[in-house]
């Protein structure tokens, strides 16, 4: 029958989790997601001779709780990694490395006055208490008067601006004060930081979930859509999709909210509707390179050079070992931006020819021979915009609708989306969703 206890839509971590959890209560379940592979935007993909890895890069930090928990749950503990991390800063035409306190200390672009502020920061963040204190303030507002103009101007405006693209004045400070305060507790001993991975890449975790999904009853239909929803009164009764009508007692929607809004248009009150078109999203392109030669040694490089058009160049195999790839050398180029940006429609190869360009300024003896295989990914809606005043208007779980919740990656606020917060936030619902059944 296709009736179920729960359907969920979307096969992220949050759905991937709530699902798992409502399954080992001994509910009907059934997940429904649109792409072909589980974990959401950190799903998976492969090159031509089956290697696989993350269409978008991934880690974990080693404070994070809820990732770890899930992990042993699953019997999947030996299979996390912390791995000493290299960061470094691409500014001025040359390399900073940035792992250390020492690091900081030889940053040249910075005055000694300046370098110190810098390094007193996460103190200074770490006092804030509250966050709804300093949500009326954008990034700018608050960060400026902390660390001072030139520290701003050089570290922070660069990466704002090109993480927010024309929101960059627009956001709120709880984005960045969340940032720091994260980053600031992943040090370790020696002051350099650690972060976590998992053997395989994250798409093996959202794999291993969708199997621990399967074995406890539930259903995971991938390459389905959902269009819209059915309803009389105050209640769902059944999702329209691609594929069937699929009918259940509770129902979760998990993607960004524009989706959940189409979903729903002609069925719930415009007021609402309109709430969720509310929040801004930007998306993301993401080139992931496959080399035969490493660009450097540093694994995260932030881009603080004006003109580039990256927030970062991430070199995977600079964190989790070539061996993992063949041999090959894996580097993803990030780029954010509004969907109305020109560069959105450059086809594939134009966006790679236009990247390519932009790196061999950073790599002057990068070659194009070097790139043994390429892949453009773009994410539609990859980042939510979280404006002054966020906590005032971002929407609830609850939607008009007496079995409907939603939770997605723009209600983790004031935490930034993430798997860690996805996991969590995944439990929390399917409790919520628990207790509706049980009344």
């Amino acid at each position: 029958m296709n009736n179920y206890d729960v359907v969920i839509v979307g096969a992220g971590f949050t759905g991937l989790t709530a699902a798992y959890v409502l399954a080992k209560q001994g509910k009907k379940v059934k997940v429904i997601e649109a792409d072909s592979t589980p974990g959401g935007l950190a799903g998976t993909f492969e090159f031509s001779d089956g290697v696989k890895l993350e269409k978008f890069y991934h880690h974990w930090f080693n404070n994070d709780v809820y990732v770890p928990e899930l992990v042993k749950e699953l019997g999947m503990e030996g299979d996390v990694i912390l791995l000493p991390t290299r960061t470094g800063m691409y500014f001025n035409g040359r390399m900073w490395k940035l792992s250390t306190p020492l690091d900081l200390l030889r940053f040249k672009a910075l005055s000694l006055i300046d370098r110190i502020r810098l390094g007193l920061l996460v103190f200074q963040v770490r006092r804030i208490k509250d966050w709804k204190t300093i949500e009326h303030l954008s990034i700018r507002e608050w960060l400026e008067p902390l660390c001072g103009k030139a520290v701003y101007k050089i570290v922070w405006e660069p990466l704002i601006e090109s993480k927010f693209s024309i929101y960059a004045e627009a956001v709120n400070a709880v984005w960045m004060w969340k940032k720091l305060v994260l980053r600031g507790s992943t040090r370790n001993d020696k002051g350099g930081e650690e972060l976590a991975y998992f053997k395989g890449g994250f798409g093996r975790l959202a794999e291993a979930m969708v199997t621990a999904i399967e074995q406890a009853g539930g259903e995971v239909t991938f390459n389905t859509k959902v269009t819209e929803i059915t309803s009389e009164g105050n209640s769902i009764i059944a999702l329209k999709t691609t594929q069937a009508e699929v009918h259940g007692k509770e129902f979760l929607f998990t993607p960004s909210l524009p989706i959940i809004a189409d979903i729903f248009k002609d069925n719930a009150p415009l007021a609402w509707v309109d709430k969720l078109k509310r929040v801004r999203y930007l998306g993301n392109m993401c080139l992931v390179l496959r080399l035969n030669c490493s660009l450097s040694e540093t694994y995260w490089l932030n881009v603080n050079d004006p003109g580039f058009p990256f927030v970062g160049v991430i070199e995977h195999t600079n964190f989790d070992s070539t061996e993992n790839y063949k041999g090959s050398h894996i580097a993803y180029l990030s780029r954010y931006l509004a969907i109305e940006d020109p560069v959105w429609e450059y086809s594939d190869e134009e966006y790679v020819d236009f990247a390519l360009k932009h790196l061999k300024r950073m790599f002057p003896e990068m070659e194009k021979s070097w790139v043994i295989e390429h892949k453009v990914w773009r994410s539609e809606y990859a980042q939510p915009v979280t404006e002054r005043g966020y906590s005032q208007y971002v929407p609830g779980a609850e939607t008009p609708f007496a079995n409907g919740l939603i939770s997605t990656m723009a209600q983790i606020y004031p935490e930034d989306r993430g798997t860690n917060y996805a996991i969590r936030e995944g439990r929390k619902v399917a409790k919520d969703i628990l207790e509706r059944l049980t009344k």
